[in-house]
């Protein structure tokens, strides 16, 4: 294993002399198309309502954009909840990461939609009956139906707006950040009554009423079968303890699991699950962990660095106790390659799936490992040496010991680590920073972009 200090060094890879191509992945482009589809719908049920508006009285075009806000807002919010359904198609084949970017892309959207709902409605009524705009928001408050339910779903998303936003989100603990997005469940739910109640689009609509209701019920049934569901018939099926923890590292630990027939869960290096252990501390968190070594039949390994929430008490971990899963999560897995070579780049705890691929590196395959740490000894890297030494020059680890600033992820960086990265698959895993420059610099060098790969560590 060559570590650099200062420096690069440039070592030869021997070119691969197969490579095999698996077809596009079109899951993205589907989901992306169906959402398409049925926002447009949304927009398309909106039409006889506006229609109908007395469009000579005052307010009129106040209340037509607010129509069409409130219908797209609360159409982007139940999308936003079914990107986080853990739909196991797009989990697989989309990845969890994408999906949470996606997810906090739609987020602004969603709010900025919904408030604007408030003010141009209330403004149109306003106008209507020659009212101020404040007094018109008390007086829909409480004297329309279903409406005092709906004002509080606005101020919790736009409580859960402001706490999104990064500085602040950045400084919340985990736990707190889940739990205050189970909030957002509740304000959807408050929201329902006042939409099929009191909105014009569904007076005398039949089929506005089925679309709205039937959106209502699918992400429902996505969320009840697929984030409750699933996890609670998985755990009690494979039984998952844990079996033992240890020290990885002064910052670190090791944490073995056993099991039933874990084989069945179609788990592979590279993909992470959600993790809730059966103590009366942590039953009710789950927290997301990726493996950190090839799953078996009757194990599973996690290693996860002290953060300063759970992570930091994992050591007090009894061996039995019970542990309930959710995944396996993650795109990020072997047989998404397209050629028989890979690139593995990882930065900090972003090592772990990297160590996991590689326990499922197919014989003929060749793997470069470029591991960016601080300082050594870091984590892993025993691990990573012996993984070397045993593999008769099929993996190659180096290691960039330094700042940021002096291994910056750049083209001439792969290219002189990896002479041959145009012709690789290239996994990045880190912070979102870290990935965005290695897939950028991966491009630039030449790399496909369906041959490039990666998984953010930022959720």
């Amino acid at each position: 294993m060559t570590t650099i200090e200062s420096r690069p060094r440039t070592a030869t890879v021997a070119a691969p002399q197969t490579s095999r191509r698996q077809p596009p992945r079109r899951v993205g482009d589907a989901a992306a198309l169906v959402a398409g589809v049925g926002a447009g719908i949304t927009v398309a049920v909106t039409i006889p309502a506006i229609i109908a508006l007395s469009w000579s009285a005052p307010g009129a075009l106040a209340s037509a954009l607010g129509i069409v806000t409130a219908m797209l807002g609360t159409y982007a919010a139940l999308l936003s909840i079914l990107l986080m359904a853990r739909l196991p198609f797009l989990e697989h084949e989309v990845g969890q990461d994408r999906l949470v970017a996606w997810h906090r892309t739609l987020g602004p959207s969603t709010l900025l939609l919904i408030v604007a709902h408030v003010v141009l409605t209330t403004w149109g009524y306003a106008q209507q009956v020659n009212a101020t705009w404040l007094s018109e928001l008390v007086s829909l408050t409480f004297d329309t139906a279903w409406m005092l339910p709906a004002m509080a779903a606005t101020l919790i998303m736009v409580g859960l707006g402001v706490m999104s936003w990064r500085r602040i989100r950045n400084r919340m603990r985990y736990e707190t950040w889940h739990i205050a997005h189970l909030y957002f469940y509740l304000a959807i739910a408050l929201a329902f009554g006042h939409q099929i109640e009191s909105g014009s689009v569904f007076f005398d609509a039949p089929f506005a009423r089925a679309w709205w209701i039937g959106l209502y019920a699918a992400v429902a049934a996505a969320v009840l079968v697929f984030r409750f569901g699933a996890p609670i018939r998985q755990s009690l099926r494979h039984r998952l303890t844990v079996r033992s923890v240890d020290r990885a590292d002064h910052d670190a630990v090791h944490v073995h699991f056993r099991g039933h027939d874990l084989d069945r869960l179609h788990a592979a290096g590279g993909q992470w699950f959600s993790f809730r252990f059966g103590t009366r501390r942590w039953w009710w968190q789950g927290h997301p962990y990726s493996l950190s070594a090839g799953p078996t039949s009757t194990s599973l390994r996690i290693t996860v660095r002290d953060l300063g929430d759970q992570s930091g008490a994992l050591l007090s971990l009894r061996p039995g106790t019970p542990v309930f899963i959710e995944g396996p999560y993650g795109a990020m897995r072997m047989d998404t390659r397209t050629t028989d070579h890979v690139v593995l780049v990882a930065a900090g705890v972003g090592i772990t799936p990297m160590r996991a691929l590689l326990d499922e590196l197919p014989p003929g395959v060749l793997a470069d490992v470029i591991y960016r740490v601080s300082a050594e000894p870091a984590l892993l890297v025993d691990e990573l040496r012996a993984i070397e030494a045993a593999s008769r020059g099929q993996v190659r680890v180096q290691v960039l010991a330094g700042t940021r600033r002096q291994w910056p992820m750049t083209p001439d960086l792969l290219t002189q680590l990896v002479p041959g990265i145009a012709n690789a698959d290239v996994y990045a895993c880190g912070p979102s920073g870290f990935t965005d420059s290695v897939h950028a610099a991966a491009r630039q060098a030449g790399v496909r972009a369906d041959a490039c790969h990666h998984e953010l560590f930022e959720f």
